[in-house]
């Protein structure tokens, strides 16, 4: 890429995008001076990393957006690295959500809820988990002890006897007042502490009740505390005390591992270390490190994250150096080899959140930027965690210790990541320089992982209520917020064309526009793979992302095999009249098997939803007074035609375009509906 004229720069904060002769993003980057940190990448090549140096040479244009801060351009870019997963930025792949423990306070009763988005309300907010099973597993531990209700908010109003859990000593059936809001609020109080890591406040309060109880020979009552006491100790056994004194922390390490770099990151809650996470990112060295830590604190925690109010790292942008690494760097975990949170190595780096190691100019000038950028992220973690949030080094032995132990953890499951990654395994499967070459009029496609794939299905009932299901995996793993379902009702109904619906979805999807998957995967034979390719050709986007079908295996008479653990599906590409020759089980092909059942389940799912809706708007037109627009809005406002039946006039009378008069008719007839 040419170096840009310095005066089409702007010398304000920003972000800034590298594209590829294709117009796809490689390289997102912020900056404090978007002029100064751009003109640094058109150095001499000596004085720029390996990685920088592929990157400019693959750009073809740049693209600047100009923020007013740079905590501005920190968040844009941490989205916009999220949404289009540039080649050459260091792309956080496993951003789920975890579980976390809610106990809302602003109701008599509440109720321990496992949740994945924290809100800003007034409820206390207990994790994070990274296993969802462990924690379920940990809620009905509590409730076995600690009789909280377990029914909604809308049942829990409308219920007019106690449940079955009241019947089996789970619940005190607040529902029907059996219990007085003070003991329920004691219960709670139990329930905060247990899981706010004090539990040995808890243990003794319960001790002491206990023995209360047996001296007044309430023996009943103080086997209830026993038992309590019995599923406290087997809940807090799974945690260790790492912080004597307590503290709510994350701690990161990075780590060297074969073949690239490993991330540890440990939760600490109430000084214990209540769960942990593994990252890992093949062909990154340790010069890397920063740019690798920065960027994954930027991209981890967002508004609907559990944000501790205390980061620990193993360094500061401050630091000159990076923490030594033992001679060898693959051995096996343990403390011994663990590089130590303190010791130092002369190895300087320039590398700022964000941007290749390396890019921005060396001196005093360079520390003072990553300063700025590391307050940048504290600023904007504080604003997303509604409370002041703090990245630093351990202050202390015991959270030096922390991080030994992050990297411990990062090392050993490093050791089972460095295996061929999936998207190897299909780039090589597919050949695509060969097969791109091989279609005609296709633009030659450089040979990359297949590290992006959407897979789609029709279903339909007869040619009504058809939907076209895409589900979206990135990195083998399904990412459920990009799944998406096309319905095609009026003029683009097909009416039961798959041929054609799959046609009509490809222009859409084309209109939609990036990001672009590396694979597009139709679950259908030659016939479904050749309309949706000539959608492709007549938009001009060959070239623009790999497709292919994959169908049953068929059997000794010619049917397709549909009998559970078939092994044997083809893969079709366009041009191409035999299948792929992927071996019967293996790796790849099952892989591709499981992306087409998951897009089948998905359709069929929203499929049903629509025959459903279409089910119950017929219904609710039945009702007297009722036509399509009423039922829209009463459908829109209650979702459910229980939820329609059940409601009063005044919340009828609520209703944007329903008046006092027509709610009390509505009412009427909505009652006499439910007579009946």
């Amino acid at each position: 890429m040419e170096r840009p004229v310095s005066s089409t720069l702007p010398v304000t904060p920003g972000v800034y995008l590298y594209k590829d002769a294709q117009g796809r993003i490689i390289y997102v980057g912020k900056a404090r001076n978007l002029r100064k940190r751009i003109l640094s990448y058109f150095r001499e090549a000596s004085a720029l990393t390996p990685k920088t140096v592929a990157m400019i040479g693959h750009a073809a244009s740049l693209e600047t957006l100009s923020t007013t801060t740079e905590k501005e351009a920190l968040l844009l870019e941490a989205s916009l690295i999220k949404k289009h997963r540039p080649h050459y930025n260091i792309v956080l792949r496993d951003d789920k959500q975890y579980v976390l423990f809610r106990i809302a306070k602003d109701v008599p009763f509440p109720r321990l809820e496992v949740v994945r988005q924290p809100r800003r309300d007034n409820a206390r907010y207990f994790g994070p988990f990274t296993s969802g099973q462990a924690a379920r597993e940990t809620w009905k531990t509590i409730h076995r002890a600690f009789p909280l209700r377990r029914c909604s908010d809308r049942a829990f109003k409308n219920r007019v006897r106690p449940c079955l859990y009241y019947h089996i000593g789970q619940c005190l059936a607040p529902c029907t007042e059996n219990v007085s809001p003070e003991d329920y609020a004691t219960l709670v109080h139990r329930v905060e502490l247990l899981l706010s890591g004090r539990s040995r406040e808890l243990v003794d309060t319960l001790r002491r009740a206990m023995t209360e109880a047996s001296e007044a020979m309430e023996y009943e009552q103080a086997a209830v505390y026993r038992d309590q006491i019995k599923a406290i100790e087997r809940t807090v056994e799974r945690q260790s005390v790492v912080l004597p004194e307590g503290g709510n922390m994350d701690v990161a390490g990075v780590v060297p591992a074969k073949g690239g770099l490993a991330l540890g990151l440990l939760f600490v809650r109430e000084g214990r270390l209540v769960d942990g996470r593994t990252f890992f990112w093949p062909d990154l060295e340790l010069a890397e490190g920063p740019e690798l830590l920065w960027s994954f604190l930027g991209q981890f925690y967002g508004p609907q994250s559990s944000i501790p109010p205390r980061i620990v790292v193993p360094w500061l942008p401050e630091d000159t150096d990076l923490p030594s690494v033992p001679a060898a760097a693959d051995a096996g975990p343990g403390p011994s080899s663990a590089p130590g949170p303190v010791d130092r190595v002369s190895a300087a780096t320039d590398a700022e959140p964000g941007s290749p190691t390396g890019l921005q100019p060396e001196g005093p000038d360079a520390v003072c930027d990553e300063v700025e950028s590391l307050e940048a992220l504290e600023a904007a973690l504080s604003d997303a965690r509604g409370g002041i949030v703090r990245i630093a080094k351990p202050r202390n032995a015991a959270e030096a210790r922390l991080v030994d132990m992050a990297v411990s953890n990062a090392r050993e499951a490093a050791v089972t990541k460095t295996e061929v990654p999936m998207a190897d395994r299909l780039a090589a499967a597919f050949a695509l320089d060969r097969v791109q070459s091989a279609l005609p009029g296709a633009v030659p496609m450089a040979s990359r992982p297949i590290r992006r794939i959407e897979c789609v299905d029709v279903s339909h009932t007869g040619g009504s209520s058809t939907r076209v299901g895409m589900v979206v995996f990135e990195d083998g793993q399904p990412q459920k917020s990009d799944y998406r379902t096309y319905a095609l009702e009026g003029e683009s109904a097909c009416n039961g064309d798959d041929y054609a619906a799959l046609a009509e979805w490809m222009r859409r999807r084309l209109e939609s526009g990036p990001p672009w998957a590396d694979l597009v995967l139709i679950d259908g034979g030659r016939g479904q793979v050749s309309a949706v390719q000539r959608i492709v050709r007549e938009s001009g986007a060959e070239g623009r992302f790999l497709l292919a079908g994959i169908a049953k295996a068929r059997d000794e008479m010619g049917r397709a095999d549909r009998r559970a653990g078939n092994v044997g599906d083809r893969i079709f590409l366009p041009g191409r009249s035999n299948p792929l020759p992927l071996r019967d089980g293996s790796a790849e092909l099952l892989f591709l098997q499981h992306v087409r059942d998951t897009a089948h389940h998905f359709v069929i799912g929203r499929h049903r939803r629509a025959r459903a809706g279409a089910a119950l708007s017929a219904e609710l037109l039945r009702i007297p007074g009722v036509g399509t627009a009423t039922a829209r809005m009463l459908w829109d406002h209650f979702k459910t035609l229980d939820a329609i039946i059940a409601a009063t006039p005044d919340r009828l009378a609520a209703i944007p375009g329903i008046g006092p008069r027509k709610a009390a008719a509505l009412a009427e007839s909505l009652k006499r509906l439910k007579e009946e």
